[in-house]
């Protein structure tokens, strides 16, 4: 078991017992989800925050009784921004007259550079609006509400698993698919580069200068299956191109050398792969029923000159066994209705999060799928889900893994 404030960094594996996890409390954030902005910032629907932040302090003890460390991304954010240059450049990025004019950019850098280190990083995360940053008497303050971002909210930061997601000993930052998130990675970067607790780690993909789009990816599509492979899923918000650009540099940087990419239908419901498939134990994997029908797998290798070998995947559970480097894996499909199934997996009943072999966190609202697990002889610890949920994301989703013991395969 890992002590709290371990020094390291490093993950080799979904389900190796968990060292250190990086969490986001839910904060102003999601004050500013509203009926008028809530498409926009990418929620289906209203969150009740007080309630939220109750089931996420729920799930971080949980996390802790486990016996792992929680770092919170808005403490390390306001370790790193109290120092003056990496705070100056922040907000040159995130506050800009290019983005905002001139005047309110300029008024709005110099208030924000005065705060101190927490109230900055929350407004870093949770926006800036016109009447939040004062007067300027400039043109865009003349056209626009008092209630207008200068800074948009990072509403779905809850969800630390998609801006960024650890591979050996180094890290991916995450090149977002939507717009709105992508000063979610922005900020990881500063804070990869900068913090003194990851000092030393590789940054293998995401740090590089320019546009990444159309090659998009993100980590809820990202599952490290074994010490040597991982699976990709092509999704609504990992593209093609975003996946071969991932998989080079890791083979590039010898990180891995198997992948197995799982292409899925462009669909909010299962934006992601871990929407739809997670590991429970180290040969163990559990499977929303429709799966196997929607799902295209591609099994991929290092070729000469940086170039990729391609060949067409077989079933899941031998692709995944050949990433692994296992004899086999075991799918566990929970034998329930249709019905049952489609309610369960757009709750997030497949996006459960092991803290240990053998021993995953899951929303208590998905109670068969749960029982499932726990007649699959897994241990099953429940949390609160009555707000968190309509977020479209599940306990996986709001873990950034930084630390797991190594699992020794078996075959």
């Amino acid at each position: 078991m890992y002590a709290p404030g371990m020094v390291g960094s490093g993950v080799r594996s979904e389900v190796g017992e968990l060292g250190s996890v990086v969490l986001h409390r839910p904060g102003l954030e999601l004050h500013r989800v509203t009926p008028a902005t809530k498409d926009e910032l990418l929620f289906d629907e209203l969150v009740w925050v007080d309630q939220a932040q109750q089931e996420h302090d729920a799930f971080a003890e949980t996390i802790r009784k486990a016996g792992a460390e929680t770092l919170y991304l808005e403490k390390l954010l306001a370790e790193v921004v109290a120092d003056d240059e990496v705070r100056d450049g922040i907000l040159a990025t995130h506050v800009s007259a290019a983005r905002s004019g001139n005047r309110i950019a300029t008024k709005a850098r110099a208030m924000l550079g005065d705060m101190a280190p927490d109230q900055l990083a929350g407004h870093l995360i949770g926006g800036l609006t016109l009447t939040e940053a004062g007067e300027t008497g400039g043109l865009v303050e003349a056209l626009s509400g008092p209630e207008e971002f200068v800074m948009t909210p990072l509403a779905n930061t809850v969800f630390t698993r998609d801006s960024s997601f650890w591979i050996g000993q180094g890290v991916v930052i995450s090149p977002m698919n939507r717009v709105v998130r992508r000063r979610e990675s922005d900020l990881l970067h500063w804070i990869y580069r900068h913090h003194p607790r990851f000092a030393g780690s590789e940054i293998w993909f995401g740090d590089e200068d320019g546009e990444h789009w159309p090659a998009s990816v993100e980590g809820g599509d990202v599952l490290v299956i074994g010490e040597r492979g991982i699976a990709i899923g092509v999704t609504e918000r990992t593209t093609a191109s975003g996946a071969a650009a991932l998989a080079t540099k890791l083979f590039e940087f010898e990180v891995i050398d198997r992948v197995v990419v799982v292409e899925l239908p462009s669909a909010r419901s299962m934006m992601h792969l871990d929407t739809v498939l997670t590991m429970v134990d180290q040969d163990r994997l559990l499977v929303y029923p429709r799966l196997e029908s929607l799902a295209r797998t591609l099994r991929v290798t290092p070729g000469a000159g940086g170039s990729l070998v391609v060949s067409d995947g077989g079933t899941l559970a031998a692709d995944f066994a050949w990433a692994a480097e296992l004899d086999r894996v075991e799918l566990i499909v929970p034998v329930i209705d249709g019905f049952q199934a489609d309610r369960e997996q757009w709750n997030d009943g497949n996006n459960v999060f092991a803290v240990g072999p053998g021993h995953v966190i899951a929303y208590e609202r998905n109670q068969l799928t749960n029982r499932v697990l726990v007649e699959a002889g897994i241990t099953v610890d429940e949390i609160p889900s009555f707000e968190l949920s309509r977020g479209r994301g599940g306990p996986r989703c709001m873990t950034c893994p930084v630390q797991r013991a190594q699992v020794v395969a078996s075959t």
